[in-house]
């Protein structure tokens, strides 16, 4: 069992061990598994039977999800190109804000490049782009600093800071190294097997 209150604009930080729940507890937040009981809320609201479509949250995976067959910039694109036509952005809103999105993140000129064409630390800030690009209310975040360099693990580190400033939005963010990310959360719980 676990009971979580995360406040709206923190950076929160689920700590612990492989096998100790942290991506079980993303992905039921995320609405990608269901919990055996219990409540999932987001701002007071019950959200535990809505699809992940329905919730105001956007996840990037440990093993960022890019498709490989989009170039960098459609990746980030995708999300915005696939909402209902009557709340999606015209192709010119589309290209500012992806551009400015790349920039953010720092991978601005490899947008005509594909997945393949980018080191880890680079697919990682293709993966953050792409769920910040449709302004989720919380953004879940499975692992970001494993198998980065200790350069891109650093500067990663840095961005999301910098990110989360920025735009206030909710982070929780799953990881098992405490130094990772006791430099970047307002509060760390630790989870045990």
């Amino acid at each position: 069992g676990i009971t979580l209150d995360v406040s709206d604009g923190e950076f929160f930080t689920l700590l612990g061990p492989s096998g100790c729940g942290k991506t079980t507890t993303l992905r039921m937040i995320a609405g990608f598994e269901q919990p055996t009981s219990g409540t999932i809320e987001l701002q007071g609201r019950d959200v535990t039977n809505l699809p992940p479509y329905e919730r105001d949250v956007n996840t990037v995976f440990q093993s960022y999800a890019l498709f490989p067959h989009l170039s960098i910039f459609e990746n980030v694109a995708f999300g915005l190109r696939v909402k209902p036509r009557a709340t999606r952005p015209s192709d010119a809103e589309i290209q500012t804000k992806v551009n400015a999105l790349l920039d953010l993140v720092q991978v601005g000129q490899f947008g005509n490049r594909y997945p393949s064409q980018l080191s880890g630390g680079q697919q990682q800030r293709v993966a953050l782009a792409r769920a910040l690009a449709i302004e989720p209310r919380v953004l879940l975040l499975d692992e970001p600093f494993e198998g980065l360099s200790d350069p891109d693990r650093e500067s990663l580190q840095e961005d999301l800071h910098a990110i989360w400033q920025e735009t206030g939005k909710t982070i929780v963010l799953a990881a098992r190294n405490a130094a990772d990310v006791v430099p970047l959360a307002t509060r760390v719980i630790e989870l045990s097997p």
